[in-house]
């Protein structure tokens, strides 16, 4: 019954008109930045944090999941349309997708992309509501060291699910830890790593740290490759699926949406990891193994189940423990932050008009999906015209006036630059970005937490592994360590993301 009022608390939140309007804005944004290659639901959530400092803080959360799941959607379109993943968990769909298209059935395969994802997207939006309460009330238990533990897991995982090197994940953790410190030491006062710049003194500003790394970064790496469009069809049509495309896609859509709802809470990139993992099952599981990579239905149903579902529920640790499990996530923190609420469990007891807002929204995002993006592929196929040098002026320009609105603050402006540089370096030097923003979002609580932790021993670093849950935890993350560095393991990984790019 708890779990009944709890969810008529949440939709009676959601469907209110401001929010149901913002809701719309941000599914909407999302399958526009997912339709066009190359801007990214993370760069363009970075690029909207300024705003929602103007927003009641439900009305701005709703806003940014929309876009973040909407984004899953739109990806969808121009991995099947031009065989060019807008967002990197649709790589797989581009392979059947594509093909179908090839032969005269874009507009089916593209409805078994919205279909897929809405069944996905509704399953994975119960089982958030579901094992929320429960987590939660986990978390209350934790303190200081188990607090601390946690974050070591997500960090380690984040590194296991990072492209390329994991040397240079473990890096760009380290760098995102070390950047994560500059400020005032919060138990001394004693300014740190500011450079003598008294506005640093609060630490650097996130939405100019995240709106650099992603938002700017990633401009200038598509300016640098802008690639040729080339639609397979102006006109997309036959959008309803036939009675034996239906039989052939329930059960990948099934096996695709228990995947990515296990995967997604997984820190790191569990959307990108169900996706492949889907695509892989269906393919073993397939009586036509053969079809795989020539128009195969199943190739993309699950994987886009798969993707969605794991959007859906990488919002679990983020909801429940105040974690982030990727680099989306670690700005959802940063946006609650701005708000002045304090990721973690107390968010359900404390807010739950809040919290259930955002997890019935998460439905009603979803259904906004299906309704409208079937309708507007033919807006969608118009805009992938649009070439990419007359888009970025206009998302700079936007970029630096938000900045700059959070705090009046023209060393903000010097940031976004910096990073922004800094970001297309880690890109041309194979350094995923993603560890570092982690890392940073973490970084103060995981030294908060490690700081207290060493107070209430009286300076006993055992109380790490003399506590049972804690000493599990990191145990955990020893674990994931030691596999992700096993050869078999590491080269497994390495022909993932290589089929990836």
């Amino acid at each position: 019954m708890d779990l009944i009022s709890n969810l008529a608390l949440g939709f009676s939140t959601a469907a209110s008109p401001a929010n149901l309007a913002f809701c719309l804005i941000g599914v909407l944004l999302g399958t526009l930045i997912g339709v066009l290659p190359g801007i990214g639901a993370t760069a363009t959530i970075a690029m909207l944090l300024p705003i929602t400092f103007q927003l009641e803080p439900v009305s701005s959360l709703i806003m940014l999941a929309g876009i973040y799941y909407g984004a899953q959607y739109g990806g969808s379109t121009t991995a099947i349309l031009i065989n060019m993943p807008g967002e990197s968990s649709s790589a797989v769909t581009a392979i059947d997708g594509y093909q179908m298209a090839r032969k005269g059935r874009a507009g089916a395969a593209l409805s078994i992309a919205a279909l897929g994802s809405f069944f996905a997207g509704t399953v994975s939006t119960f089982l958030v509501a579901i094992f929320a309460i429960p987590l939660t009330a986990i978390a209350l238990k934790f303190g200081a060291a188990e607090y601390f533990s946690l974050m070591v897991v997500g960090l380690v995982s984040s590194i296991a699910l990072a492209h390329g090197s994991i040397v240079k994940a473990l890096a760009m953790v380290a760098l995102g830890l070390l950047l994560g410190l500059v400020g005032t030491d919060i138990y001394t006062g004693t300014p740190r790593f500011t450079l003598g710049i008294r506005e640093y003194a609060d630490g650097l500003n996130f939405v100019a740290v995240a709106v650099g790394v992603f938002g700017i970064a990633e401009i200038l790496r598509n300016l640098e490759g802008e690639k040729t469009r080339t639609l397979v069809m102006a006109k997309v049509s036959g959008l309803w699926p036939t009675k034996d495309d239906f039989k052939r896609m329930a059960a990948p859509v099934v096996r695709g949406t228990v995947i990515g709802s296990a995967l997604g809470i997984l820190p790191g990139g569990g959307a990108i990891l169900a996706a492949f993992a889907s695509y892989t099952v269906e393919k073993r599981v397939s009586d036509h193994p053969e079809e795989f990579g020539h128009g195969a239905i199943a190739g993309v149903a699950g994987p886009e189940s798969a993707n969605n579902a794991g959007a859906q529920t990488s919002f679990i640790p983020l909801l429940t423990l105040g974690i982030p499990a990727n680099p989306v996530m670690a700005l959802m923190v940063g946006a609650m932050i701005i708000q002045g609420i304090v990721p973690g469990p107390n968010v359900a007891t404390e807010q739950p008009t809040l919290f259930w807002g955002i997890i019935a929204s998460m439905w009603i995002g979803n259904l906004m999906l299906v309704v409208l993006n079937l309708p507007l592929i033919g807006l969608w196929v118009k805009l992938l015209t649009v070439p990419y040098y007359v888009l970025f002026p206009i998302i700079m320009a936007f970029c630096s006036i938000g900045v700059y609105s959070v705090n009046s603050n023209v060393y903000d402006l010097y940031a976004v630059a910096l990073f922004g540089l800094g970001g297309y370096l880690l890109v041309k030097l194979r350094c995923e970005p993603a560890p570092l923003l982690l890392g940073f979002v973490l970084g103060p609580l995981l030294e908060e937490n490690l700081r207290r932790a060493m107070i209430l021993s009286r300076g006993d670093p055992t109380t790490f592994v003399t506590r049972p849950i804690s000493a599990i935890l990191l145990a955990i993350a020893l674990a994931v360590l030691i596999i992700v560095f096993l050869p078999s393991v590491k080269k497994k990984r390495e022909e993932v993301f290589q089929e990836e790019d």
